[in-house]
């Protein structure tokens, strides 16, 4: 089980931010959808991306762990873009489906790998 660290309460937390991710939700959905835009923009982009308990590279890499494992390329190219602006390599991004074609399938990993070497033509 994982124990909780014990902090002093009266000690004030120091959080800094990561920087601002840009969604594309506005240009893509803004039309037809503004409430799904406030929270891709102010909830997802703004609050849980910003959060500085794991690095923007580590949020990046679960994203993509989850888009795979859950077969929704059709994201993947948003966010593989970001997982380098992120500082994952394409060497790394690679690696990390090979190791999910294990656990989510392979049909599912070689598809992302698709949209992977896709980008890359």
């Amino acid at each position: 089980m994982i124990q909780p660290i014990e902090t002093d309460p009266a000690e004030p937390k120091a959080e800094t931010k990561h920087r601002t991710i840009h969604s594309k939700a506005r240009e893509v959905f803004g039309d037809i959808a503004p409430a799904f835009v406030r929270y891709s923009e102010e909830v997802l982009f703004e609050d849980v991306w910003r959060r500085s308990q794991l690095s923007l590279r580590e949020r990046s890499l679960i994203t993509i762990a989850a888009l795979v494992a859950e077969g929704h390329t059709e994201q993947l190219p948003y966010h593989l873009k970001l997982a380098q602006e992120n500082g994952l390599t394409q060497e790394e991004i690679i690696e990390a489906m090979t190791h999910l074609a294990f656990y989510a399938g392979w049909p599912r990993a070689a598809s992302a790998m698709q949209v992977v070497k896709n980008l890359g033509s």
